[in-house]
């Protein structure tokens, strides 16, 4: 997996989970930072499991 790829979804991972720590720090763009780190979260795994059935 390439490293600018798990940096970004580190980074949006922090920010979904401070979001529910703190929900009055969230945020107004929270719910899309969400949707968005779980569309290329699913896209990652999906990609990491095609390339390892493929070995």
């Amino acid at each position: 997996m390439p490293r600018w790829l798990l940096i970004v979804l580190i980074v949006l991972n922090v920010t979904v989970l401070l979001g529910q720590i703190w929900p009055a720090f969230a945020p107004p763009f929270a719910r899309a930072i969400s949707i968005t780190f779980l569309a290329m979260s699913l896209a990652a795994f999906a990609w990491l499991l095609g390339r390892a059935k493929r070995r």
